[in-house]
Order: C-alpha cells, then structure tokens, then sequence
C-alpha cells in the first residue's frame, strides 16, 4: 500500500515545477506589447482616451479660423462614416491654411493611424508636440499616439520610453482648500 502512494507522489514535484515554470512564461509578456494585436482592439481610440484621461490644468485650445473649422467638421463626419482617405483630404486643406496647427496635426496623425500609416502618424504627431503646449490633453494624445505607433513596430523600448512623456504631459493644480 505504502508503494503505491510513492509512485502517486512522485510526479507531484514535476507538475509543481512545470506549472510555475509555465507561471513565468506568462509574467514576462507586456499588456501593451499585446493589446496592438488584438482583433477590435482600436488605436485610435486609445490615443483620444489619453487625452480625455488627462486632467491637467493646462488644456490650450486655440481661436479657430471659420474655414478651418468647417473643415475640420467635415474631416470628423468623414471619419464617423468611415471615409478616413476623405477626412485625410480635408485636414490636409485646413493644415495648408494652418500650417502650424497642433491640433489640425494631430487629428491628421490620428486619420493617418486609421489609414494605416504609421510612419505619418508619428511624424505628424511629433510635429503636433513640437508646435504644441507640451502640457495637457493634446500632449498625451501626440505622445500615446508615438507609443502606439512603437508598438505596431515591435519596438517594446520605445513605447516605455513615449509611455513616460504621456505621463509628463500632466501639470498638477494648485490645491484648494
């Protein structure tokens, strides 16, 4: 009888093993490295959603020309019905009355993401930060956008790196009492 428990017990210390083992394989894989995969998973979206998330007490927002703004209307119903090449068209018009626009560029980046071009994405929304308030809302859009573009490259070091200027965006307000 006392044989038989041997044997049953014998096989515990390698499944105990292989099962933390299998534990660590899971431990080292990022959240971020596999959300861009993800079927559905929307990029465009988690890059708006940085910039709603940041409550900082900087939030720029510029006059905006009438005709640039009917333009950016219009790029926004484009983009709603899935016609992302057209909202491209009518932001590239209003970038060339406003050249040095952050916003404008960095709903151009956001159009170039759902367009599939990432290298655009990530240029224009360096060229967003660049022109930009460096601070707020808009900041963690240009930056979350370079973090999601790092990630369609494989570039898991690079999107730790942007991940921290998304977080230095944010400007604390004065506390009241």
């Amino acid at each position: 009888m006392r044989h038989k428990s041997k044997r049953l017990l014998a096989p515990l210390p390698i499944f105990a093993v292989s099962l933390l083992a299998g534990c660590g394989i899971f431990a080292t894989t990022s959240k971020t490295a596999e959300h861009s995969s993800v079927p559905g998973y929307d990029l465009v979206g988690a890059i708006r959603a940085a910039g709603d998330r940041e409550k900082s007490i900087i939030d720029v927002n510029p006059l905006r020309d009438p005709s640039v703004a009917a333009l950016q209307d219009a790029a926004q119903h484009d983009e709603q019905t899935g016609k992302y090449a057209d909202a491209a068209g009518k932001l590239d018009q209003a970038i060339r009355l406003s050249p040095n626009s952050p916003d404008l560029l960095q709903e151009r980046a956001e159009i170039a993401v759902r367009l599939r071009d990432f290298a655009a994405a990530e240029k224009l929304s360096h060229q967003s930060w660049s022109l930009g308030p460096k601070l707020g809302p808009l900041c963690a859009r240009n930056w979350q956008t370079v973090v999601e573009m790092r990630l369609q490259a494989g570039d898991v070091a690079g999107a730790q790196t942007a991940r921290k200027w998304v977080q230095q965006c944010h400007k604390a307000g004065v506390p009241r009492y």
